[in-house]
């Protein structure tokens, strides 16, 4: 080989080490996060309490049941997925005034 060319295989393997020791450094970090990969909602949307409502897309439910741990725990994750998301065979969305949840069957 000539000189150039140990140069190269050179530079490249010291590349090589430094990417092989970022992904090790990535990897420990995750553990020490502990970032769950996705957690089960803890709330069931059956347990608030829905009443009908007629708008102009047609009928659907919706609930303002403050006093509902699970109603909470949904409005917060509806929030968190930027006011509407499916759960189970529901489409859920938020209203404008952030204390309001809306829901629909999802037609198969």
């Amino acid at each position: 080989m000539s000189e150039k060319e140990d140069l190269t295989f050179e530079a490249l393997m010291d590349f090589f080490d430094a990417v092989e020791a970022g992904i090790a450094q990535a990897k420990h970090h995750l553990k020490e996060a502990k970032v769950p990969v996705s957690e089960k909602p803890k709330y069931d949307i059956n347990k608030a309490r829905w009443e009908q409502a007629q708008g102009s897309s047609g009928p659907y439910e919706r609930c303002e049941d403050a006093n509902s741990i699970d109603f909470k725990a949904l409005l917060a994750d509806v929030q968190a997925h930027g006011g509407k998301m499916t759960v189970g065979e529901y489409f859920v969305w938020a209203f404008k005034n952030g204390s309001t949840l809306g829901r629909k069957k999802r037609v198969k």
